[in-house]
């Protein structure tokens, strides 16, 4: 029998907004809401289409994934199956990085990434040329521009197989923390695992888990479900007729109709005015089509959690210019040495915080001491053609 007291997983379970009773430690009922979870379906035919539609952006994720991390990186699978969350977590090592990228659009739904914190730390160290990386808020926030990368590069293709322009996620949130603590979906869930050659030599893997509802959906239009059917015209279903096709190639006879003769003449009820434009073959009214936003706004939540860091100090430094010597110049070396550099005099310096490219300047004299005047905010495009 229970003392009483909590666990624990139980309290990193609560904290995560995850039902307790799903990690094994209590003998109590599931609650209601575990229960009337969304099911992922579970069909086979549904694994497949997500097996397919995974597989085919192996080979742009990888070599996005080798443009960030500046090496070599593979990404290999997937193997998909659906899971639930006792059965993830059995799979996972104690710390682990969670990403919440959830769409927010088109197939609005769960969508979350998981990785061993040393795959986590693995990455963030290729992407940010540092080594022993600590696993902190800028570590969270490479990790989580990987992961943009990734939906990005899923949201294009995806867009193409079931014609939905509307899919958008949110930006992506990363947390390291211990598994019992990661908040997956409840219920039943689609489970994507991905075997990473980073080029250590390690077997490093990552999960791409969909919500239950996200799955149905997105399933059903990639087996080509996603369109809604014709509506018969006048209530009436008309076998082997095509949209906009004339009354004459239909076989139907003009009854002396004569050009321009208003439709009431010839004893046909109106039905609304476009609809009876449909039958007799001219164009539907068309629209534009509204496409979403591809710039992320930040939500108030992300708002207040960047105001959490706002007293944290980070380094700043100014490189004048760099260059490279063997190593029997280097010995040589002595005092009046000059040194030449690869900046061209009154060209403009680099600005790095954390060793990461972040502006350019021109160098000034404030009173006795050396400053720098910010000239050019450098834009993250030239940021990661820099890391490459």
């Amino acid at each position: 029998m229970s003392d009483g007291a909590l666990s624990q997983d139980e309290i990193d379970a609560l904290l995560a907004g995850v039902d307790s009773t799903s990690l094994g430690g209590g003998g109590a009922a599931p609650s209601p809401a575990r229960s009337m979870a969304t099911p992922a379906g579970g069909s086979e035919e549904d694994r497949k289409a997500f097996q397919d539609y995974l597989s085919g952006n192996l080979s742009a994720e990888s070599s996005n994934l080798s443009a960030l991390t500046g090496i070599t990186a593979t990404l290999k699978g997937p193997q998909v199956s659906f899971s639930n969350r006792d059965s993830l977590l059995s799979q996972l090592p104690d710390m682990v990085t969670v990403v919440k990228s959830d769409f927010s659009s088109g197939f609005p739904g769960e969508h979350i990434f998981v990785m061993p914190e040393d795959t986590a730390r693995r990455v963030a160290s290729l992407m940010n040329k540092e080594d022993n990386i600590e696993m902190d808020q800028m570590a969270m926030s490479v990790i989580g521009e990987l992961v943009s990368n990734l939906v990005g590069t899923q949201i294009t293709d995806l867009t193409k197989k079931t014609n939905n322009k509307s899919i958008a996620a949110i930006a992506p949130e990363a947390a390291n923390v211990r598994k019992a603590a990661a908040a997956l979906p409840a219920g039943d869930f689609l489970s994507a695992c991905f075997q990473l050659d980073l080029g250590d030599g390690k077997n490093h893997q990552m999960w791409e888990i969909y919500g239950g509802g996200v799955t149905s959906d997105i399933a059903r239009s990639l087996k080509g479900g996603g369109a809604p059917a014709a509506a018969p015209m006048n209530g009436m279903a008309m076998p082997g007729m095509q949209q906009g096709m004339p009354m004459q190639a239909m076989g139907m006879p003009m009854m002396g109709m004569q050009q321009g003769m208003p439709m009431q003449a010839m004893g046909m009820p109106m039905m609304g005015m476009q609809q009876g434009m449909q039958m007799m073959g001219a164009p539907a009214n068309v629209q534009a089509v509204q496409f979403p936003n591809l710039m992320p706004h930040p939500t108030p939540q992300e708002t207040g959690n960047i105001g959490l860091i706002m007293d944290v100090f980070m380094e700043m430094t100014v490189e004048l210019g760099r260059t490279k010597k063997l190593i029997k110049e280097i010995l040589n070396m002595g005092e009046g040495t000059i040194i030449e550099l690869d900046k061209l005099a009154g060209e403009p310096v680099d600005i790095l915080v954390n060793h990461k490219l972040i502006a350019k300047g021109e160098v000034v004299v404030i009173d006795e001491n050396f400053g720098v005047r910010v000239t050019e905010i450098v834009s993250p495009l030239e940021r990661m053609s820099d890391m490459g």
